[in-house]
């Protein structure tokens, strides 16, 4: 059953038989769609489950369904890929975070390296950050993915390195590197870590830091990507190269 047909749901309000929508997917349910009883959905409970529904009806601010089979979520990368993000200007960000979500990233956490020229200030941030986390589960829906990745609270480039682990795979994507992903690292863990810089780019002093921290440094080409354009890049390549594109 071509399940990409159906509107897709996230909501943790599922049992064995039913299913329950409230918040605002029931306007856009009741309202945009204009789902009848026995209209189907692919309801998703944001840990790998998928489960085709049927429309039972809307009853004030909640939908109801029934669940008429379960299945794995089939669009999951095997790997886990987190993106941190140095904070571009402008909205960029917000299609950073689309995108990257489209091409199976986990988890995007922007950081401020010393060539930002966009930096928001916390309370700033604290109102983009719920923009963004909106921005990932319209993409997790759009694209079929069974969790919706995670937009993390932006932090400063020294603070990298308390996210760093020996189990994870780091990839510093840098403009001045000539050394092909391919060359670069052989095999990959189930847990990636990729670094891309804002507009500037990288400082010397940063790149030699990261790959103190254990990051590979890796070119992108001969092409100077934009930074938007860049993760986008990045990530498309490495879920091909694990095998999940």
């Amino acid at each position: 059953m071509e399940r990409w047909r159906y509107p897709r749901f996230f909501t943790e309000n599922i049992s064995e038989s039913s299913a329950v929508i409230t918040g605002e997917d029931v306007k856009h349910i009741v309202s945009v769609l204009r789902m009848r009883r026995g209209d189907l959905a692919v309801l998703c409970d944001g840990k790998l489950a998928d489960h085709l529904a049927e429309f039972e009806g809307a009853d004030g601010d909640c939908c109801t369904f029934r669940i008429i089979e379960k299945s794995v979520n089939q669009a999951e990368p095997n790997i886990y890929l987190r993106l941190f993000q140095a904070m571009p200007k402008g909205d960029k960000m917000e299609f950073i975070v689309q995108k990257a979500v489209e091409c199976g990233a986990a988890e995007i956490i922007p950081i401020f390296t010393k060539r930002c020229v966009s930096r928001p200030d916390e309370k700033q941030m604290r109102k983009k950050l719920p923009r963004y986390q909106k921005i990932a589960l319209e993409a997790a829906k759009q694209c079929g993915r069974g969790i919706v990745p995670t937009v993390g609270a932006a932090v400063e480039f020294t603070e990298l390195k308390r996210f760093i682990s020996e189990e994870n795979t780091g990839i510093m994507f840098y403009e001045c590197s000539d050394i092909p992903l391919k060359s670069a690292v052989s095999e990959f863990k189930r847990n990636v870590d990729i670094v891309i810089g804002s507009e500037g780019g990288f400082e010397v002093a940063e790149a030699e830091e990261l790959q103190k921290l254990g990051f590979a440094s890796v070119s992108l080409g001969k092409r100077i990507l934009r930074c938007e354009t860049a993760p986008i890049a990045a990530i498309s390549i490495l879920m091909n190269m694990t095998g999940n594109m």
